[in-house]
């Protein structure tokens, strides 16, 4: 059952997630800041659809979440995803904090990692699939520039499925900020932690599971004993993977460029990406494509699972 009025003026669940969710079936959230800012168009609608095809294949169904006019749309069709990130309608960002506002305002935006978990444990859904966790920036010992992501999945217990955090991140300053938060990463299939565009990183993984249905037992312990969320590392395919020479070339020189640029803020990420991409030569997106698709499809064994 819900444990959100979806009778709500500001608050509507596609009859399909809400059957559902009233059924006790699987769901995964899936959020839409990857298809509003993170990917290109028309690469951005034909891997949500993708994401989604993914989940079902695995026995879940998916709930892409976002807010359109001033009402949070769980279980987006389409139609409405393509409304959202038309870049006309202008849909801003929204993590957790930003929801409230957005509703108030009548406004549209596109849930980032904490603004979907958010959503998605008051309607109910307890697994999300993304492409990486947001985390701790490069220079965050002066700039205190760390994303919400790792503070709301502390304290809300959903269990998201992702590739690690991105390479532009500090990742081993974001494992720090996990660890101190008491929210536990499992490697699923791997030993060290995955870094987004690569398989593998320098920072071992303590815990490692090999199937969906030991992750879901292990959720369901830790949620017996906590109220955090759980973090599953699910590296891309080492065939898939970007080359690792020209990701350390290209990770350089599009940092540099967003220090010369003075970019800073929200607006860092999107800059960085952005240029990553272009010295990858589109590279990075097909990586990241491939790699999002695959946690999805985990996320959906995993929910199938539990």
């Amino acid at each position: 059952m819900t444990t959100f009025d979806s009778s709500s003026a500001h608050l509507r669940l596609s009859e399909e997630v809400a059957d559902a969710l009233h059924d006790g079936r699987p769901v995964v959230a899936l959020e839409t800041t990857i298809v509003v800012h993170g990917l290109p168009a028309p690469q951005n609608l034909e891997v949500a659809a993708e994401c989604e095809a993914a989940v079902r294949a695995s026995g879940a169904v998916p709930a892409t979440i976002g807010v359109i006019d001033g009402v949070i749309r769980v279980g987006l069709g389409a139609e409405d995803l393509a409304d959202l990130a038309d870049a006309k309608r202008g849909a801003v960002k929204l993590s957790a904090r930003d929801v409230g506002t957005a509703i108030a305002r009548g406004l549209s935006g596109a849930t980032t990692v904490a603004g979907t978990i958010a959503i998605a444990h008051r309607v109910g859904i307890s697994v999300m699939a993304t492409g990486g966790l947001g985390g701790v920036h490069r220079g965050a010992s002066e700039t205190f520039d760390e994303s919400a992501d790792l503070t709301t999945l502390s304290r809300t217990p959903v269990l998201v499925v992702a590739s690690g955090v991105k390479s532009i991140l500090d990742v081993g300053a974001t494992l720090e900020r996990l660890d101190t938060l008491g929210v536990p990463v499992w490697g699923y299939r791997c030993d060290t932690f995955p870094a987004f565009y690569l398989t593998e990183s320098v920072f071992e993984m303590e815990w490692r599971f090999e199937d969906p249905a030991s992750v879901a037992a292990a959720f369901a312990a830790h949620r017996m004993w906590s109220s955090s969320g759980a973090l599953l590392a699910h590296p891309v395919d080492p065939a898939r993977q970007l080359d690792a020479e020209l990701h350390d070339l290209a990770l350089a020189a599009a940092l540099e460029r967003a220090r010369v640029a003075g970019v800073s803020g929200k607006g860092v990420t999107p800059a960085v990406l952005a240029a990553f991409s272009e010295l990858t030569g589109g590279t990075s997106v097909r990586v990241n494509r491939d790699l999002v698709v695959a946690n999805a499809a985990l996320a959906g064994a995993v929910a199938a699972a539990s």
